[in-house]
């Protein structure tokens, strides 16, 4: 290792220096093991990176004026230098200040000088200030102010909620968190020495808990966490960390161990059911439930797009914007017919995906889709900001109707392991169904192909744009395909 490595990895970041305040072997684990196949980006984290970093150079266009410490990311005396050079300059804002004290180094995203003194304002994609900014901004704080830089006000700039395209005048919020900065600098430089001397050792020790999982789930969670028993009593659905001790408490470990007479839930109860008697158990009822579908019958999934900027008219930032559909139609006679249309450029995708969705469901009884609440917030949005489809898209909605709570107060098979989303129940009850051999397998992921589909055309061949195109169509029609299965399975189950 390298003079400049081993100073490195010695050395906190700030990013470094947050997460050793929750852990320090996962600090260890980040800092000594960069390359851990852990700590790997998708291309769904890598999607939310790029929206972040157009986050941060949008945010600086805030600043007029300022100027840019660009360097390569390891150039760490190249960056300091160049800082203090903008600084004995005047120049008034710079944009990743650098700096090193107490063996942190920090990259500020804008520093502003004011007639009172700094401002460090820290930029973050979300769209308000989170508790775990302030920790961030604070040990910033603390290395420019060691550094003789008179920071006098922190704050943290994120997205505004309010704000509407095309309209992006108000689309950053500033906060002012100084006071909450104040707070925890005293603790700091025991905190950082703490976290130089874990890093200098060998692996820490430490307890699993809360901070495995708050704020962010931690990536070297298997490295940790004991592999728990099949049908573990935190497998009941919806227990809840508080009701969990409970259980605890009377010695039950798995589900087996829970008594007849131990009062559940509705749904809870029929899981002990069903884990105890290792059978699938369908209650009586399910045929009555199903009787509001009636061919024909459409089935219907969307897949969507949230942009951290907005692009379309009306949208806010992280709106989910609908870019792709499925329906699969059922006739009386039970023969199927698919219709399909997704976005492969970057126009509003919503009108001609509404003409197309109203199209296809013409016609139908009912509208089947798995968990409700996201294709029926969609529709709304779609009917107010297109109110020359307000009376087919209003008809649309009424007419959804959701298979999950169907399955979840109906059945329940002992390989759901408690939960109910459709990639869960589809594989257990109709097993020939898999999304294991596809390139496009979950929500996450299809966004951020989708994104990539739409906004790529300057980095996209023509080919890997058609091969996205066809894993983003496959994905969406399995999942229509699924639904279909699933509730032909429903119905076979009422016999």
């Amino acid at each position: 290792m390298s003079d400049n490595s081993e100073k490195r990895t010695k050395r906190l970041s700030k990013s470094r220096f947050v997460v050793g305040r929750f852990c320090h072997k996962r600090l260890w684990w980040q800092t000594h093991e960069p390359d851990a196949p852990e700590l790997a980006v998708d291309a769904s984290t890598q999607f939310i990176f790029d929206q972040g970093n157009e986050v941060g150079e949008l945010a600086r266009t805030w600043f007029p004026g300022g100027e840019l410490i660009d360097f390569p990311y390891h150039a760490v005396e190249e960056k300091v230098v160049a800082t203090s050079d903008a600084l004995e300059r005047g120049v008034p804002a710079i944009y990743e200040a650098s700096f090193v004290a107490d063996d942190v180094f920090v990259a500020v995203d804008v520093l502003e000088r004011t007639d009172a003194g700094f401002t460090l304002v820290e930029v973050k994609s979300s769209s308000k200030k989170k508790h775990e900014h302030v920790p961030d901004a604070a040990i910033q704080t603390h290395v420019l102010r060691a550094s003789g830089i008179d920071v006098r006000r922190v704050e943290i700039m994120h997205l505004n909620k309010a704000c509407r395209h095309p309209d992006l005048s108000n689309l950053f919020a500033r906060t002012d968190v100084t006071g909450e900065v104040e707070e925890l600098l005293p603790d700091f430089p025991a905190e950082i020495n703490e976290q130089l001397t874990a890093l200098q050792g060998p692996l820490p020790e430490k307890q699993i808990g809360d901070h495995c999982k708050k704020p962010n789930h931690c990536p070297f969670w298997d490295r940790c966490w004991p592999t728990l028993p099949p049908n573990h009593i935190s497998t009941l659905h919806f227990v809840g960390e508080k009701a969990l001790p409970r259980f605890e408490a009377k010695g039950y470990v798995t589900i087996h161990d829970i008594p007849a007479n131990f009062r559940l839930n509705a749904v809870q109860d029929r899981q002990r059911r069903a884990v105890q008697g290792n059978k699938m158990i369908v209650e009586p009822d399910l045929g009555a439930a199903l009787e509001q579908l009636k061919p024909p019958l459409a089935f219907l999934d969307f897949e969507s797009v949230a942009l951290a900027i907005p692009r379309w008219p009306g949208n806010k930032p992280w709106q989910a914007v609908v870019a792709q559909f499925s329906c699969q139609i059922q006739e009386v006679d039970g023969t199927v017919t698919h219709h399909e249309w997704i976005a492969d450029g970057p126009e509003d995708p919503r009108p001609e995906l509404v003409r197309q969705m109203i199209r296809a469901c013409e016609g139908t009884n009912a509208i089947a889709v798995y968990n409700v609440g996201f294709e029926r917030g969609r529709i709304k949005e779609m009917t107010q900001a297109f109110p020359e489809f307000a009376d087919a898209l209003t008809n649309i909605n009424n007419k959804l109707v959701d298979l999950l709570p169907i399955v979840r107060n109906h059945v329940y098979h002992p390989d759901f392991g408690g939960r109910f989303g459709l990639k869960y129940v589809l594989p257990v009850l109709v097993p020939e169904l898999s999304y294991d051999e596809m390139e496009v397998a979950e929500g996450q992921a299809a966004s951020s192909a989708l994104a990539r589909l739409m906004f790529g055309g300057d980095v996209l061949s023509a080919e890997e744009s058609e091969r996205a195109r066809q894993n983003l169509l496959e994905y969406c029609k399995m999942d229509t395909w699924g639904l279909v299965r699933l509730f032909e399975y429903l119905k076979d189950s009422t016999v």
